[in-house]
């Protein structure tokens, strides 16, 4: 028989595998970029929202946060460092109104980002009640992780094009929230 810890690395990896690929599928969006020496219409919410969303499941994963999440740790922290190599890719080929909104955007989460860890280290004393806490805010930012490729949504029906929708991190996200149904109802 194997035991849960056994079949909790097992799907740890599993899902690090498949996360890596999320992380990984915004290359062909880039490559374009690169190629035009421009991001066009393409825009940055996407890859702002994985950086909190990263940020925040690093913390979570923490020992004093919650114990024995290595696996957590691993991958949001490359997810985390993926995602601001995009953006600083986002921010060198984008013109002075984007680049006011990525610095904006960014300085809010390192806000927020600091008060959450203040805030959990100061006010909640057990594992168990940051565990909850922690868990409760990433699930919210992965949400909106998951929802921000739809924000050019507006400019796709306008257009009546989906040129400017991250084709492949569409694609990605979908099946990580298909596998995160999977497990949900094993």
């Amino acid at each position: 028989m194997v035991n849960t810890e056994t079949i909790r690395t097992i799907v740890g990896i599993i899902g690090n595998v498949i996360s890596f690929g999320l992380f990984m599928s915004p290359i062909p969006t880039f490559v374009k970029i690169f190629k035009a020496k421009a991001v066009q219409d393409f825009k940055p919410d996407p890859y702002i929202a994985t950086i909190l969303n990263c940020a925040m499941w690093s913390f979570f994963g923490l020992p004093f946060v919650h114990p024995d999440s290595l696996l957590v740790v691993t991958i949001n922290g490359a997810g985390f460092f993926i995602e601001l190599i995009y953006v600083a890719i986002f921010f060198i080929y984008s013109p002075w109104t984007k680049r006011k909104h990525i610095i904006i955007a960014l300085i809010i989460e390192v806000i927020f980002m600091a008060a959450v860890v203040l805030v959990t280290l100061k006010v909640f004393h057990t594992t168990k009640d940051r565990s909850l806490i922690i868990g409760i805010l990433c699930i919210i930012f992965n949400i909106i992780m998951y929802t921000s490729p739809l924000t050019v949504m507006h400019m796709v029906i306008k257009t009546k094009s989906v040129k400017y929708m991250p084709f492949t991190l569409s694609l990605a996200s979908f099946r990580q929230w298909n596998y995160l149904g999977d497990l949900c109802t094993a």
